[in-house]
């Protein structure tokens, strides 16, 4: 059942290229990117106040800096600049770019699978993304590999900030630091060229709000806080099962919201990297199956033994 529920989350995260390109298209994306980061932070504060002590501040504004400010702003480049699925599917390189931040900065050795997966995965996308195959907005191209990059540098380092903290207290605060820096963000942007700003209220109507209602309620008070919930009881390699709900949501809201269609070979390729990323989870999986039941069998052989004697 929690698998559904993964699923389910990524599945929300993944509509946010297609909503925000649909309803908030004149919003810059560092607006967007405070209206989804703050708001959402202080329901999490206000739902259960939590406040770290002053030493954990410096590497929770870092997180927040990252994982929420320079990701969802550069998540919001993409859905203004790059088709809804095109963004859905980019994400699904994130383990390539994990297997190699790995070796680089952990000097941890890739397993032959991961190898393999990372090598067929750097070919569908190239397939895919190849301007031969179809014409893409490098500056969306490039905040995607900026986006992926966060989540490489922003999951390591919520790894180390969660031996010391709880996660609900990371969540919330890096949402309040990001939120921080991106008010601040914000108004260095208005300062230097207003006119984005003052375009994106002058016309504001109801499709806009609706936009914005589902980008803070439910993309990040929604989907964050539930997937917070859900890594009390789940493990982390499990939730990212999930992962194969964003390209999915991508494709279908594009289609739904924005009538993107593509080739049936470009259908294929995106299938073919999710896939292609989902094997080397899937046979993590399966090992640590297989190991948590030979010790479950190792540990019903010693109770055996102690009651026979």
């Amino acid at each position: 059942m929690n698998f559904v529920f993964a699923f389910v989350i990524y599945f929300v995260w993944g509509t946010c290229y297609a909503v925000a390109q649909y309803t908030v298209p004149n919003f810059p994306p560092l607006l967007l990117a405070l209206i989804r980061a703050l708001p959402a932070g202080l329901l999490f504060l206000a739902i259960k106040p939590s406040f770290p002590k002053f030493e954990h501040h410096r590497s929770l504004a870092i997180l927040g800096l990252i994982n929420i400010a320079i990701f969802f702003a550069l998540i919001f480049v993409m859905a203004t600049t790059l088709p809804a699925a095109i963004s859905g599917v980019g994400m699904i390189s994130v383990p390539v770019f994990a297997m190699i931040y790995q070796v680089i900065f952990l000097r941890k050795k890739p397993s032959v699978v991961e190898v393999i997966s990372g090598i067929m995965l750097i070919i569908l996308a190239y397939l895919l993304f190849n301007p031969g195959s179809m014409k893409l907005n490098p500056i969306g191209l490039l905040a995607l590999l900026g986006a992926i990059i966060c989540i490489v540098v922003g999951s390591n380092l919520t790894r180390k900030a969660g031996k010391h903290l709880h996660w609900w207290t990371i969540i919330t605060w890096e949402l309040l630091f990001a939120g921080i820096a991106l008010i601040i963000a914000n108004i260095v942007a208005v300062g230097i060229n207003p006119h984005p700003y003052v375009e994106a209220f002058a016309h504001f109507d109801l499709k806009n709000l609706i936009g914005l209602l589902w980008i803070i309620i439910v993309t990040s008070a929604f989907g964050y806080g539930f997937s917070v919930w859900l890594l009390q009881d789940m493990s982390v390699v499990d939730f990212t099962f999930g992962n194969i709900a964003n390209p999915i949501a991508g494709v279908l809201s594009g289609y739904l919201l924005l009538n993107n269609t593509y080739s049936l070979p470009q259908y294929a390729l995106m299938a073919g990297m999710v896939v292609v990323a989902l094997i080397p989870q899937i046979v993590i999986k399966i090992n640590t199956n297989q190991k948590n039941h030979r010790l479950k069998s190792k540990a019903d052989l010693t109770t055996e033994k102690s009651i026979l004697r």
